[in-house]
């Protein structure tokens, strides 16, 4: 009878393999292998509560410190309309999209739009002094260092951004890059600032 399936010794042509061993093998590959690749789905970041599933909800309030030391409430911004912008310098897309979110918040912060860049680097707090001496921005730069606040809304891509209206409830959930001073993205800011 010929066997088509698997076979370990398919792996090892000029092996010598016993039958017996090749069956042992094999116990071994799914009594520890399997249940750690389940371990590791479980703790996927598509598994964490956030993202998408946040629109329409109300955004997780967080405190983060600013590079420059002071401290920002999510929950001390209600009545604005906040971009809370997931980010990390070594990300080309995050760094390429900051001058349009520099020219967006020139154009709408005095209409009461803020932007929160939310920096996940667990060491933030020594590069992004250089960092932003190289890249300066007005708009406030928060510090992760812990990751707390991106696993809480479930970002595990970068850039990653969270569209926060007036009330406090999540309105749109922005994957990858953007030109933040586009028209169109003017406009539906502007929308959401009436």
């Amino acid at each position: 009878m010929k066997h088509s399936g698997f076979s370990i010794v398919n792996l090892f042509p000029h092996a010598r393999i016993h039958p017996l061993k090749n069956r042992l093998l094999l116990a071994l590959i799914f009594l520890f292998f399997v249940p750690a690749l389940s371990l590791a789905g479980a703790s996927r970041p598509d598994k964490a509560p956030g993202g998408a599933a946040l629109v329409g909800q109300s955004a997780p309030d967080f405190q983060l410190k600013t590079v420059d030391g002071r401290t920002i409430r999510l929950s001390d911004l209600r009545g604005k309309v906040v971009l809370v912008n997931f980010w990390a310098t070594w990300c080309p897309p995050c760094k390429q999209e900051m001058p349009s979110m520099e020219r967006l918040y020139a154009r709408l912060h005095n209409r009461g739009l803020e932007i929160l860049a939310v920096n996940i680097e667990s060491d933030g707090d020594e590069v992004l002094p250089g960092f932003l001496k190289q890249h300066p921005h007005t708009f406030p730069v928060l510090m992760d260092l812990e990751g707390e606040v991106q696993q809480t809304y479930g970002v595990f891509r970068f850039p990653e951004t969270f569209v926060v209206d007036r009330t406090g409830r999540v309105v749109q959930h922005i994957i990858g890059g953007r030109d933040w001073a586009s028209r169109d993205m003017i406009s539906a800011l502007t929308n959401l600032l009436k």
